[in-house]
């Protein structure tokens, strides 16, 4: 079967949670073959037949700013090939394990910075931790929701994008409620450690992902230190500094409103998922 390779630029593809979102959306199109992912360079290889339309309408509708960027005919079968990027070599029960083990890591994170942002008084935590949860939606709809069916995925798309959207909403209005209201200045502290856990946690997640590729893919620095959940983190981090340095509340008053913001964001890529596109097989 003669297939065409369509080459993307995904400029928000900067985490494996986006690249499990990616696949979420494209891996049901029955002409879609292959995909490979470099993460590194937000680089999307797709492997398809036909003419393509399904697969650049539905990775549209995440809003990761995805570009074409090239297109060729491919000349031998995809599965043949090995790749740096995720490719055949990939053991799928490995990959698997992964993603349960980076699920646990994600949820149990949410509920240790949910427990801890609440004693230090911090939006910012209580912001990191939603950041946590999505990340596990993500990771929880990869393992258990793709094999169910287009119908239940859409369902469990929809119910945990909502579930998102209404947790940040309420969490910005508790931002608005606390400027105009005297409230304590947050445990800097305890901002700063949990903060630097949720760093570490995002780290592992990482190193579980990529050592459950036996093809020879590797972490790039130059990713990891851009990629969103870090600068998210380094954020927290950052705030917690300046809270401590001046004794002020609105230092994490303001990395809280940006986070629940990505949190939004990323819920509406969710619920994206939850829409019919009618490719259902």
């Amino acid at each position: 079967m003669r297939l065409t390779v369509d080459e993307y630029h995904v400029e928000h593809m900067d985490c494996s949670a986006e690249e499990q979102m990616v696949r979420l959306a494209l891996e049901p199109i029955p002409e879609v073959v292959r995909l490979e992912f470099d993460l590194g360079e937000r680089r999307l290889l797709v492997w398809r037949s036909g003419d393509g339309t399904a697969p650049s309408r539905a990775l549209s509708r995440l809003n990761l700013g995805d570009s074409l960027i090239d297109r060729w005919e491919a000349d031998a079968d995809p599965r043949e090939h090995n790749s740096d990027a995720g490719g055949s070599g990939t053991s799928d029960r490995q990959q698997r394990r992964a993603l349960i083990a980076v699920l646990a890591v994600n949820l149990g994170y949410f509920l240790i910075e949910s427990v801890f942002g609440i004693l230090a008084g911090s939006m910012g935590l209580l912001a990191d931790s939603l950041d946590m949860l999505a990340d596990a939606a993500v990771y929880g709809l990869s393992v258990f929701a793709v094999g169910a069916g287009a119908v239940t995925r859409r369902r469990i798309a929809g119910a945990s994008g909502w579930m998102q959207v209404t947790l940040a909403g309420l969490g910005l209005l508790e931002v608005l409620r606390r400027v105009f209201f005297s409230v304590a200045v947050p445990d800097g502290t305890i901002m700063i450690v949990v903060a630097a856990g949720a760093l570490i946690a995002n780290g592992a997640s990482l190193a579980l992902i990529y050592r459950s590729r036996n093809d020879g893919a590797h972490m790039k620095a130059s990713w990891i230190f851009t990629s969103n959940d870090v600068v998210v983190n380094a954020g927290v981090i950052a705030a917690a500094v300046a809270v401590q340095a001046t004794g002020s509340r609105i230092p994490d008053l303001l990395v809280g409103t940006a986070v629940f913001i990505v949190v939004i964001r990323g819920a509406l890529r969710i619920l994206a998922l939850s829409r019919p596109d009618g490719q259902e097989r």
